[in-house]
């Protein structure tokens, strides 16, 4: 799926930027990143409150193999498939999955800030 066709899906949402990442892309509005595609599919940011949708839809989490097996991250859903043919819908989900990464984003803590690499005196 090139970035133009995942533009062209969001287009009732708005500007999306696409950013090649891990053999995949990452969605981006605003800088914050709401959305990935990986293997042609795209998953969607959720929490608590709104991974149940999808887990009505009879979709999954997203899944990638690592050295010691399958593993789930389970803030990332699969689209339903019916949303690619309905951009009206498709920009709710997409303006529910944003508002779930802007809340991430603002409740993550601060980097810590601390001397790295500083040479002390000998």
């Amino acid at each position: 799926m090139d970035a133009e066709h995942i533009r062209e899906l969001f287009r009732e949402f708005g500007l999306v930027q696409v950013r090649s990442m891990f053999g995949g892309a990452g969605l981006y509005t605003d800088g914050i990143m709401f959305g990935l595609v990986s293997d042609d599919l795209i998953y969607l940011k959720t929490d608590a409150t709104t991974a149940p949708a999808f887990e009505a839809e009879r979709c999954a989490p997203f899944e990638y193999q690592t050295k010691k097996g399958t593993r789930a991250l389970t803030s990332y859903w699969r689209l339903p498939d019916r949303l690619y043919d309905d951009p009206d819908e498709l920009a709710q989900w997409a303006r529910q999955a944003l508002t779930v990464a802007r809340l991430g984003v603002a409740t993550k803590p601060a980097p810590k800030r601390g001397r790295r690499n500083v040479r002390r005196p000998a």
